[in-house]
């Protein structure tokens, strides 16, 4: 093993490494999905084929979305992976529950949302594969869903989604996942910057605050569309 190999090694052996590695993967995956929601809001355009053309933009990129996709993926992976392991870490230095959980303020910020990071991660990592299944690998233009945009054919992807929006799995099922996901970047945010050492004590009441009202935003972005379609019934 080279020196490269020991360096990686160290960094997912180390609890710091372990942190520092997890806060980077987190907070890449946040920023990617706010691009995600951002890209979502596109069906309230006034356009009618904004969000299919947004849709056929990202698939026109080619060999460079699917460089984009295995990276996301790996930052997925890692994600999970770390964040087991300082999950199963904690539990071995602490065989034993408390009876009864507070709310902590600093340093540790620990709450609800804290204690619970490993549920929530592990729900939205079976949510992501039901939701690549249900939308990037569901029906397409094979299966007719096609819509003409500028004189082209592309996937009608938005008739996709208003049509599975419309069943109450979906519509009510993705709201309550978009809260958990709320719930994990509660903490989630605040807890990266601080393994990063990007925080002051004297900021970290005001990251953590915006932190919790950025979770919310994100979670209030991604559920704002299955209920708007499943009670107006689509904008096509």
């Amino acid at each position: 093993m080279g020196d490269y190999g020991r360096k990686v090694k160290v960094i997912f052996s180390s609890p710091i490494g372990r942190k520092v590695l997890t806060g980077i993967t987190g907070l890449g995956l946040t920023v990617f999905v706010i691009g995600h929601m951002l890209g979502n809001l596109t069906y309230f355009s006034s356009d009618p084929n904004a969000y299919n053309s947004y849709s056929h933009t990202l698939i026109s990129l080619g060999p460079l979305l699917y460089i984009v996709e295995l990276g996301l993926l790996a930052f997925v992976i890692v994600h999970i992976v770390l964040g087991v392991k300082i999950y199963l870490g904690k539990k071995a230095a602490r065989p034993v529950d408390y009876a009864e959980y507070k709310s902590a303020g600093e340093p540790s910020r620990q709450s609800s949302s804290s204690r619970t990071m490993i549920v929530t991660g592990l729900i939205l990592m079976v949510f992501l594969v039901f939701h690549i299944l249900s939308f990037k690998y569901g029906p397409g233009m094979a299966e007719g869903y096609v819509v003409m945009v500028d004189g082209e054919e592309i996937r009608d992807l938005k008739r996709l989604m208003e049509e599975k929006f419309q069943h109450p799995l979906y519509a009510f099922g993705y709201p309550a996942v978009m809260l958990l996901l709320a719930f994990h970047l509660r903490h989630g945010i605040w807890s990266a910057l601080q393994s990063l050492g990007a925080m002051t004590p004297r900021l970290t009441p005001l990251i953590y605050t915006l932190g919790g009202v950025l979770a919310a935003l994100i979670a209030l972005g991604f559920l704002v569309l299955p209920l708007w379609i499943f009670f107006s019934g689509g904008a096509s």
